[in-house]
């Protein structure tokens, strides 16, 4: 299963382009101590020419001329795409809006739980939006290992499970503020050839028993590194919200999510949807060197890796 991070930040990327914060000011400045990074969107194929996305970022379009697997093939035909279907962890805008930028192609094949479903037709029509467009099939994910299947219903070589997560629903849908399972998915993977595991969990809000059986079974980790702390935001003075109001476990703390990484003997364990205002995006950081020490990686735009 080759693996390719197209976007690494949470919403709004880094530097965002209304935030003066000092992570931010690093990254216009190219000192290196900051790398700029486009929001969270992951790529996904068996074969090196199929492929899966993994959330469809705003930055999407930018994400795949930046990779070249996922560019129109040459001397094939006039229009065209590498990519089969795309995988939604939930509906939130920084997950869901790249969906807008693939319009121009087949009808697109989107894996979503209903409850994200809904959310995306109901509470923002994106669903009919794209009705006028290329059009939508919604499919909704297994609870057991099936296999991912291309475009033609032939297999893709990956199996593929979806596993719900408790979180609330985006803001702009009904009930926003009631928390239930459905709103939030982890996707985990099997290349059927290698053997290879990957877990996919953007954003986690706390570690419930099946996450913590999961965590151990897998080759390569991508995980939650939104926060590294509980009050990041007010602390910044870029918010009010805390992390775990805002959906998200920290990286610090007791109950963070470093200790428990820390403890897994897994081979790639990479955080992924990282905010502008985390420090672990500073190179030279006390808390940088605090993930590396726990045998973790901090995800940068266009890492690759095979498992």
């Amino acid at each position: 299963m080759r693996i390719i991070l197209l976007g690494t930040a949470a919403g709004g990327g880094v530097p965002q382009w209304n935030c003066n914060c000092p992570i931010c000011r690093e990254a216009r400045a190219g000192t290196g101590r900051v790398r700029a990074r486009t929001q969270s969107s992951v790529a996904i194929s068996a074969d090196g020419q199929h492929w899966f996305l993994l959330n469809a970022s705003p930055d999407i379009r930018s994400q795949i001329e930046s990779a070249a697997p996922l560019r129109p093939a040459p001397a094939v035909k006039t229009r065209g795409s590498a990519i089969e279907a795309v995988l939604l962890t939930n509906a939130d805008l920084d997950h869901s809006l790249g969906l807008l930028l693939l319009r121009e192609g087949e009808k697109l094949r989107v894996h979503a739980s209903p409850k994200v479903q809904q959310s995306l037709t109901q509470g923002f029509s994106l669903a009919p939006t794209l009705g006028f467009f290329c059009g939508l099939e919604w499919i909704e994910p297994p609870e057991e290992l099936m296999p991912l299947l291309y475009r033609d219903s032939s297999k893709s070589g990956l199996l593929y499970e979806a596993f719900p997560l408790p979180a609330r629903p985006p803001r702009f849908a009904k009930d926003s503020r009631i928390a239930s399972f459905g709103h939030v998915l982890g996707y985990r993977f099997l290349d059927e050839k290698t053997g290879g595991r990957l877990l996919f969990v953007p954003q986690v809000t706390a570690f419930d028993l099946h996450l913590l059986q999961l965590l151990p079974a897998c080759d390569a980790l991508l995980f939650d590194g939104t926060f590294w702390s509980e009050n990041e935001m007010p602390e910044r003075g870029v918010g009010k919200l805390l992390a775990s109001s805002m959906g998200h476990v920290p990286i610090s703390g007791v109950a963070g999510s470093l200790k428990r990484l820390a403890e897994l003997e897994v081979r790639h364990k990479i955080y992924t949807h990282i905010n502008n205002t985390n420090p672990i995006l500073l190179e030279d950081s006390a808390e940088r060197a605090a993930v590396m020490a726990a045998g973790c990686t901090v995800g940068v735009d266009g890492m690759e890796m095979a498992i």
